[in-house]
């Protein structure tokens, strides 16, 4: 599986600047993450990729959309993969609203509000992470799907500290042993 951090969005743009969290609920993408996100089709054609799950938050489908577009695949949405509710980035934009923004995709399976109304706790997250990894660990193709999440999520998962547009691989873990994912950075 390929785990990617999306695209540079405005709050990351201020946020990077200023260290400050500057308000901004569910943001989009800057003109500079949606270049890095076309440069992530590149290197997902290189690996392969087959089939795209993604977060719903806002950032991560406009990634996810300009990924599929380029290399003609489908779009799973998994909350599973959401970032840990944190920041004001991190309340979301209600179901009802991601339809209408995005026809084409699934958000049925969501409740209305989707993401914390409080700072997730970190044994909540590695929970989360372990189901996530459980409902994927028989996915067919699982090495050639490719999904766009966020930092939280991705360092809760891998203990990789990822910046925008960047990807590791993660590999199942021995059944057998109980040992936790092969993580391996891609460069």
């Amino acid at each position: 599986m390929i785990l990617a951090r999306h695209a540079e969005s405005e709050w990351n743009l201020h946020y990077g600047r200023t260290r400050v969290d500057p308000g901004i609920p569910d943001p989009p993408l800057t003109a500079a993450g949606r270049a890095q996100a076309e440069r992530l089709i590149v290197e997902f054609r290189k690996l392969g990729v087959c089939r795209l799950l993604v977060s719903p938050y806002r950032r991560a489908l406009e990634t996810a959309t300009i990924i599929a577009r380029g290399l003609d695949l489908s779009i799973g949405v998994e909350p599973l993969v959401r970032e840990r509710c944190a920041f004001s980035c991190d309340l979301g934009t209600p179901r009802s609203l991601l339809g209408r923004h995005w026809p084409d995709l699934d958000f049925d399976h969501l409740e209305e509000q989707w993401w914390g109304e409080q700072e997730e706790t970190l044994a909540s997250l590695d929970r989360r992470c372990a189901a996530f990894h459980a409902k994927t660990a028989d996915l067919p193709e699982r090495h050639r799907t490719g999904v766009i999440s966020h930092w939280g999520f991705i360092r809760a998962l891998t203990g990789q500290e990822i910046g925008n547009a960047c990807f590791v691989r993660l590999e199942a873990a021995d059944p057998v042993a109980g040992s936790p994912p092969l993580v391996h950075p891609i460069r």
